[in-house]
């Protein structure tokens, strides 16, 4: 259906357009102005010139960067958190959202499993207990302590569960006449019919872990181990004398031509690369997955 562009429905869409544009930039500007601000010198950072554009262009921040083995490592414990907490995610998630995606009667207890899962998102134990759990168990310092307290994302269980209940019940009763078990209804008809949802848990559980930083601070005691976003939020917050006195001499000269600022923020563009780089290629299933995962009988 063609609808008549009338003066009102031209004005409102302009007024809409505007809006989002407006929104558009202001979101985007966080992002350009890091850009800008890494790509900046010491002296026009340090005296808050920079706005839009490199004020001073120069590449000291990232040189110093590809110099800093520290920086690499941690850059390294992060894509080992992502690669199996992301893992782990995606297993339980899949196993546990199927068969709660059954009725009650095909599953006869699945509403005191569902209650279970709400009443854990709803309250958690809280951070103490958290920790001493961890410690006890002799986590601490390993890649366990990041990945296993959220190995199973409630709120992702819900969402592909919903997706899963979404599904024609044609498709399972048909695979059921014809021999086939849950185990291959799940991999051979539910997961390839799912591939927008499980994109977007998986960018879910991707960014989370990425971004996390809280976790690696109270259950590493070691700065070796610290995941990438740690590392800099320690160099953020903290005054970083005691950093300056393990560096050479040549690290510290480099250091003297770069500020705090556009050191900081050369950091965080190159701690964002693998999100930017992995977002575009899954963003097209997200609307989608999301929509469809909340389709509900």
């Amino acid at each position: 259906m063609v609808r008549s562009q009338t003066l009102s429905s031209r004005l409102t869409d302009g007024i809409i357009l505007l809006v989002l544009t407006v929104i558009a930039l202001t979101s985007l500007y966080p992002l350009w102005y890091t850009i800008a601000l890494s790509f900046s010198d010491k002296a026009a950072a340090n005296a808050g010139q920079v706005t839009i554009w490199p004020s001073g262009f120069n590449l000291t921040s990232y040189r110093i960067i590809l110099d800093d083995e520290k920086f690499f490592r941690a850059f390294g414990v992060s894509v080992k958190r992502v690669v199996i907490g992301g893992a782990i995610n995606f297993l339980l998630t899949v196993v546990m959202a199927y068969p709660l995606s059954r009725n009650a009667k095909q599953f006869p207890g699945r509403n005191l499993y569902m209650w279970f899962l709400v009443f854990c998102m709803l309250f958690s134990g809280g951070l103490i207990p958290l920790y001493i759990t961890i410690t006890t168990l002799g986590l601490q310092n390993t890649i366990w302590s990041l990945v296993l307290p959220g190995a199973v994302p409630i709120f992702n269980v819900i969402l592909i569960m919903n997706f899963f209940r979404s599904l024609p019940k044609e498709l399972d009763e048909a695979a059921v006449v014809d021999g086939a078990g849950p185990w291959y209804s799940l991999l051979r008809i539910y997961i390839p019919l799912s591939v927008p949802a499980m994109a977007t848990v998986t960018l879910f559980s991707i960014v989370g872990h990425w971004n996390s930083f809280f976790d690696g601070l109270i259950y590493m005691s070691k700065p070796e181990n610290y995941p990438l976003q740690t590392y800099i939020q320690q160099l953020v917050v903290n005054i970083t004398p005691d950093l300056m006195s393990q560096m050479s001499t040549e690290q510290l000269i480099e250091l003297m031509k770069a500020s705090n600022k556009t050191l900081n923020a050369a950091k965080l563009m190159v701690a964002m690369i693998p999100i930017l780089l992995i977002y575009p290629f899954l963003q097209r299933y997200f609307v989608s997955g999301i929509v469809l995962g909340s389709v509900k009988e």
